[in-house]
């Protein structure tokens, strides 16, 4: 027993092992950053929404920078295709569609954003529109192998999931007014809750 004491006095008392000890302490106190920090958050009320372009269902570029010049926009993220149509998501655009008068007196443009893998993309889109009429202040875009949602921030990164269900309303000067981020299937926004915070 008395050997082994010596052994670490001796083994303490070396000048270079105090250093060492005390870096590996110092690396294993230091705080590792969460990878949940290093994730993009979604736009919050009073920011400014980086420039977007998406594509229509012909394949045309759609700028989000063009629609403010005509007014604020409506920035709808559904779950678009995660394997099978979403219901709730059929639902939540017909909803709007419902008050689509409303949304054009507030001046607004709804866009509707269809995420998920890019091969056949459109053509799942197009089955999720059926037989609605889409108004001409609406538009439906596409959101190949889900670039924009990541971005976005709003990546659903789970078995059969592609984008959590936002809504943003976003003024004329691409600043946030008013968000919803649902981590569910449902939890969407209402109509009434939109135009309201348009008319604010």
């Amino acid at each position: 027993m008395t050997v082994h004491l010596i052994s670490f006095r001796r083994f303490f008392a070396m000048p270079s092992i105090c250093p060492l000890i005390l870096g590996v302490l110092c690396l294993f106190g230091r705080s590792v950053p969460s990878q949940a920090a290093d994730k993009t958050l979604p736009p919050g009320k009073g920011d400014t929404v980086p420039p977007v372009t998406w594509q229509s269902l012909d394949g045309k570029p759609v700028e989000l920078a063009a629609l403010l010049k005509q007014g604020p926009v409506v920035l709808v993220v559904l779950r678009g295709f995660p394997g099978y149509q979403c219901p709730i998501c059929n639902r939540q655009v017909g909803e709007l569609i419902q008050r689509a008068d409303d949304f054009r007196d507030a001046g607004a443009t709804v866009v509707c954003v269809y995420p998920g893998p890019a091969p056949g993309l459109a053509a799942r889109a197009k089955e999720f529109l059926g037989d609605k009429t889409i108004p001409d202040h609406f538009r439906l875009v596409l959101d190949p192998d889900l670039k924009f949602t990541t971005e976005f921030g709003l990546r659903w990164d789970a078995p059969r999931e592609t984008a959590y269900p936002s809504t943003f309303v976003i003024g004329k000067d691409g600043k946030v007014v008013w968000s919803l981020v649902s981590r569910e299937h449902g939890g969407r926004s209402k109509p009434v809750e939109i135009l309201r915070a348009l008319k604010d």
